[in-house]
């Protein structure tokens, strides 16, 4: 999903661009504007109460131009993003559309605005009024709305330059020249964000190879805690010596040392385009751990794909791996086995739950080679993903 606030002076030629954005990227117009006056055509109980404050000459207060705005947004939170005109227009409105957007699982992405000198402003609403015989568009009326203009933008727009998210595109030259500069913007914003994908999956239905597979192709890290821990005990260490009794005594290693391992993993690895992860989470709790842990990088968890193979296939598979040299330490008994399926059972339904509830989950079959899958599975999670930004 692609959110985009776009700012720009009266005469900028905000209009025309906002047109051919939401054209091409397919976005939602959003505009408090647009969503008051439907409203008070409809005459909605909303529509009434802000048209007799208006009749009134009082501002519409912030409290009924969210509930409008929520509303909206919640009937469209299976576009493929936003464009914001008009809001926010004060700091207040800035962090409530924060809280808006996480709401239906995004953010914001970028915030625009197009930048022409007064000079030029001027003479194209001159211009303008001449063409449409609008008498009262004179220069000293026009210096008064530019004056408006930045009197309402000016702190919002310092709150979006001090997140590094505000970007001034020159507005001057052709419509299509200047399209080109705002493409060129979104599209560097898009290619710049990150996508966190969660793999889970009964033992043995195939995560690990598809994981691989799908990272190396599309520039993630793949992120296994399997592999994290087994490392561990390849190398001796104190932490693989505690991972490995553990291990043979089919006891969870505890969360508190998972999440040492993927920190540090995330930290090495943060220059691409985002992260597959395998085996984490595994529990509601390792959610929101994760989730914290991507939050504090400004990112978030964007899909999650359950693989899905019957338990009986996934045993077979295990126990076959058992006998060759890439058996783990967790497969080598029947016992061992089943522990790990019934834990997998007991725990993963709260974590399907969960992310059902925010429609970020998907399901993908998982019997079939090992190329036919990863077929499968990079059709669907790039058709997700488009959608996601």
């Amino acid at each position: 999903m692609l959110n985009i606030i776009f700012f720009g002076p009266p005469g900028s030629g905000k209009g025309t661009q906002s047109k051919m954005l939401l054209k091409k990227y397919k976005l939602e117009y959003i505009s408090t504007g647009d969503i008051l006056r439907d409203h008070i055509a409809k005459r909605t109980p909303q529509g009434v109460e802000a048209k007799a404050l208006i009749d009134k000459g009082q501002l519409v207060p912030d409290e009924l131009v969210v509930q409008l705005l929520e509303s909206k947004l919640t009937e469209n939170k299976d576009a493929n993003g936003f464009l914001f005109d008009g809001f926010p227009r004060t700091l207040v409105q800035a962090y409530i559309l924060e809280g808006l957007l996480l709401k239906i699982n995004t953010s914001l992405h970028t915030v625009i605005a197009l930048d022409v000198p007064k000079e030029e402003l001027t003479r194209r609403l001159l211009n303008r009024a001449h063409i449409e015989g609008r008498s009262d568009d004179n220069e000293i009326v026009i210096q008064e709305r530019f004056r408006e203009y930045d009197n309402k933008t000016f702190p919002v727009i310092d709150f979006y330059k001090s997140r590094n998210m505000f970007i001034p595109i020159d507005g001057t030259g052709t419509e299509t020249k200047i399209f080109e500069r705002v493409e060129n913007v979104i599209d560097g914003v898009v290619k710049e964000s990150s996508y966190n994908v969660v793999l889970i999956g009964r033992p043995g239905s195939g995560k690990g190879t598809q994981g691989e597979i799908f990272a190396k192709k599309h520039n993630f890290h793949y992120l296994s805690t399997g592999e994290l821990l087994l490392s561990e005990i390849n190398k001796g260490s104190e932490i693989g010596k505690n991972v490995k009794s553990l291990y043979s005594n089919g006891i969870s290693v505890p969360d508190e040392l998972i999440i040492r391992l993927v920190e540090e993993e995330m930290r090495k690895y943060n220059e691409h385009r985002g992260y597959i992860f395998k085996g984490f989470p595994r529990t509601l709790i390792q959610t929101y751990i994760l989730e914290g842990m991507l939050r504090r990088m400004n990112t978030s968890i964007s899909l999650v794909v359950y693989l899905d193979v019957p338990m009986l296939n996934c045993f077979k598979r295990l126990s076959k791996r058992a006998q060759t040299n890439d058996a783990r330490p967790y497969d080598l008994t029947t016992d061992l086995i089943i522990g790990r399926m019934e834990e997998f059972e007991t725990k993963i339904n709260p974590v399907i739950k969960y992310f059902k509830s925010k429609n970020k989950l998907v399901r993908v079959n998982g019997i079939g080679s090992p190329e036919e899958v990863a077929e499968e599975l990079d059709q669907i999670l790039v058709k997700s993903l488009k959608k996601i930004i």
